[in-house]
């Protein structure tokens, strides 16, 4: 496997207003008005109740806060957590293609016109290149090897400061699992994304393998 070199990500390092903003529309989409409430209580994000973040690239959260908000997710949910996070990354990928398809890095792209395994790729390297253009610390690297596409976040805040025996962003599984949707016009269970490398783990990066119908 490719060797990544890790980013340090400062203690005060920023999260922007519209990726938060997408989290938590999928948050209330899965748990509810009463569970997004509690979910932003209890990561101590009250600040958010009822008056979500503006729609813009502006910072006005920190990134350990955002891993804060996913904790609480998994904490609320029990042992369903794995499969909500999951769930909710799908919904705010697909409220952001609504919402913020130039944040997104997927803004006119002609997907219609390329081959499926082409729009997985195209759409990928969307995702790439939005959250390095929005998140200063931002470094993030899409491969496809054998078939198999690998898409590697050295900087991902979602398991930000958390420690961890197994891998703990399954926001992100689901995002690309409904990206890959976006893509091809197919289900997302038609693809299986599995995170093989987590930060909260000890490891310098998150990476996600990514198979499906082509």
């Amino acid at each position: 496997m490719t060797q990544y070199e890790s980013v340090h990500i400062p203690d005060d390092a920023p999260y922007i207003n519209a990726l938060l903003l997408q989290t938590i529309q999928g948050i209330e989409e899965v748990l509810g008005n009463n569970g997004l409430n509690a979910v932003l209580q209890s990561s101590h994000l009250e600040r958010y109740v009822n008056n979500p973040p503006p729609n813009n690239l502006e910072s006005d959260i920190e990134a350990r806060e955002f891993a804060r908000l996913n904790a609480a997710v998994e904490e609320f949910t029990g042992r369903a957590g794995k499969g909500m996070l999951q769930r909710i990354g799908r919904s705010s990928f697909r409220w952001g293609i609504q919402e913020q398809s130039g944040t997104m890095g997927l803004a006119g792209l002609a997907l219609k016109a390329l081959p499926q395994r082409l729009r997985m790729r195209a759409v990928l390297l969307g995702i790439r290149k939005a959250l390095m253009d929005t998140v200063p610390y931002g470094l993030i690297d899409v491969r496809d090897e054998d078939g198999v596409f690998i898409f590697t976040d050295m900087s991902c805040v979602i398991c930000h400061l958390r420690e961890a025996d197994k891998p703990l962003c399954h926001m992100y599984v689901g995002t690309l699992s409904e990206a890959m949707a976006y893509a091809t016009g197919k289900d997302f269970r038609d693809f299986t994304v599995t995170e093989t490398h987590c930060r909260a783990q000890g490891h310098g990066f998150c990476r996600f393998e990514i198979r499906g119908v082509v």
